[in-house]
Order: structure tokens, then sequence, then C-alpha cells
């Protein structure tokens, strides 16, 4: 067993804080027995953020406080509005430095005892629910091959034992590349810290096989898998299974959530989001409003009910589009 650890999610104006409610009503539904501290990460006013980025509904902090989940403020020094995926970089560094860490996007549901998986917290790992998104070579080079392997001289660390050989040279999933919505480590602000030092670093001094490159939103998902293989991490092994399984669904989007979640995830969503105090908070917010109380979602899961999804993600979510069922 993995012992006590505490999860971390960040939270703030707009859809960030309704999720933080669900994610925290899911946890307490599911691991009732969770000994470590829900911390929902708010970033705090400053030059970065032309408007104030604090969670704006009252009813969300009176939710999340009954929930057991507390705040966390903390200060944005590299990216900010500019780059709001940021903040999960920049949360990490206010956690306690002594107390491993489990971070999950908001727009994931506890499905299952995350006190019973047994984290290696000396062997950072993150989410492998990714697809092909990054990098997107140009026609005439250079190669994706190419692309990482700059990306790992860029910071001395040793390219080859970061390669999956069961895969060819030049196939994505070689390459070390992740899902930023959970990783893990012995360590909030150790982890920040080296995760902070290797984005900024690509952004403002990125190598040159990097030119043709978009960096947002992948910027996370680009240092990231730098970050858990300096640490001596690498992909998740069976011990974490239950992430992205059992125990834990990143959702993503509602419409997505009831288009191609199991019965058992839909059941739990709107058991979560029944209960009076509940529900008045997250009927504040209008996706959640029309998706999980006025039938939009069941519409949206009737409308694949009985055939393949389509496939990518891209396709499910034009198809639901078309169909006037996408919100988020």
């Amino acid at each position: 067993m993995s012992g006590r650890f505490d999860i971390v999610a960040v939270g703030q104006r707009g859809r960030l804080e309704y999720e933080a409610v669900l994610l925290a009503a899911s946890l307490r539904a599911c691991d009732p027995g969770f000994a470590g501290r829900l911390w929902i990460a708010e970033p705090q006013p400053g030059p970065l953020w032309p408007e104030d980025p604090r969670m704006a509904s009252e009813g969300v902090r009176a939710a999340l406080a009954s929930l057991g989940a507390e705040i966390l403020p903390f200060e944005s020094r590299a990216f900010g509005a500019a780059y709001p995926h940021g903040n999960k970089i920049e949360a990490l560094e206010a956690l306690p430095e002594d107390r491993p860490f489990l971070f999950l996007d908001t727009d994931t549901l506890v499905t299952g005892p995350l006190s019973a998986i047994p984290f290696d917290f000396g062997r950072p790992s993150a989410s492998m629910r990714r697809e092909p998104t990054w990098p997107q070579p140009p026609l005439y080079g250079p190669g994706i091959d190419e692309i990482w392997r700059a990306l790992y001289a860029r910071f001395g660390l040793d390219f080859e034992s970061s390669l999956d050989p069961g895969h060819p040279e030049g196939h994505w999933e070689r390459y070390l590349y992740f899902n930023a919505g959970w990783f893990h480590y012995r360590s909030g602000p150790a982890f920040g810290r080296l995760l902070r030092h290797h984005a900024v670093t690509i952004r403002e001094d990125p190598p040159e096989a990097l030119a043709a490159q978009s960096l947002d939103p992948w910027l996370d998902q680009v240092a990231l898998p730098l970050t858990i293989h300096a640490l001596g991490g690498g992909r998740p092994g069976p011990d974490l299974a239950g992430l992205d399984g059992e125990t834990t669904c990143h959702w993503r989007a509602l419409p997505l959530l009831y288009a191609r979640e199991g019965a058992r995830t839909v059941a739990l969503l709107e058991e979560i989001a029944a209960p009076n105090r509940i529900k008045k908070v997250l009927k504040e917010y209008e996706p959640f409003l029309r998706t999980i109380y006025q039938g939009r979602g069941r519409k949206a899961r009737a409308l694949f009910e009985g055939a393949p999804l389509p496939r990518p993600e891209r396709a499910l979510r034009q198809r639901l589009r078309k169909a006037g069922l996408w919100m988020r």
C-alpha cells in the first residue's frame, strides 16, 4: 500500500470550479476512507491575469468545504492567462514539500477507492489515455524521432532509455507521451519546480527541431514526459491500471461522458449531482444545467447506443456538435 497522500486539482472562475464540485463529491462517494487532503488549487490575482481568476461562486466554495476540500492559493509567475494550462504546473509548488501527491484534472470522477491503489510515489508516472496529438511532423521533416530526441538532448536526458522498443521508430507510441490528466510524485514542489523549468525553457528557447510545432495547448504534455523521465519515472505499470479504469474516469466534457463511458459512470454522475445542495450549485453553470438536469446528456447517450463510437475523439465531438448536444 502506498500510504497517505494528497490529491490536488485546479479550480478557477468558470467551468473548472463546477467540475471541482463533481470531483470532490465523487471522491467522498467512492472513497469515503480517503485519509489525505483534497486541495483545490486556486490562482490568485496578479499581473499575469487581466481579470480575477479566483472561483466566483460562493455556492461552489460552500459545497467544496462541505465535501472536505481545502482551497490552496498559489501565485502565477510564469504562465497566467496567456497559458491557463500552466496552472497545473505552478499549483504544485504551493503543496507541502514532504507530502506525496496525485494531481487530477477537475474533469475527473473518482469511481472507486483511490486509497487502495499501490502508488510508488518515488517513481512518477502519468496518464496513458492519450492520442497522437503532438508532435505533428511537417512533410519534409524533422520527423517525430528527431523532434523528441532534440528535447531530451536540450536537457541532457538519456533519450534511448525512454523509448518503448515494442513500437518501430517513427510510431508515436514508441515515445514517452502522456495525457496530463493525472500524474503523481513524492513531492509537489520538487516536481513542480522541474516541470516549470522544462516548460518555460521549451517555450522561451525551444530546440530548432520544434520550429514548426505548436506548443499551445500542448506545452504541459511536451514537458511532462521529460520531467517524469528525469525523476526516474516512466510509463505506468499494471498496479496503476485502476486510473483511467475502474477507479477514475477523465471525462473531458459531459457530452463525451454520456456518449462513451459505461452505465456505472453515468449512474454515479447523476447520483452525486442529485442532492439539493449540489444540484443548486451545479445549476449555476449552464452546460451542467442543460446536460445533467435538462436531458441533453441522455440524448447524447441515445445518439450512439447500439453503434460503434466514432474515432478519433474529434469525430465524436463533431457528431455531438452536429446534433446540437455539445456543451462545455
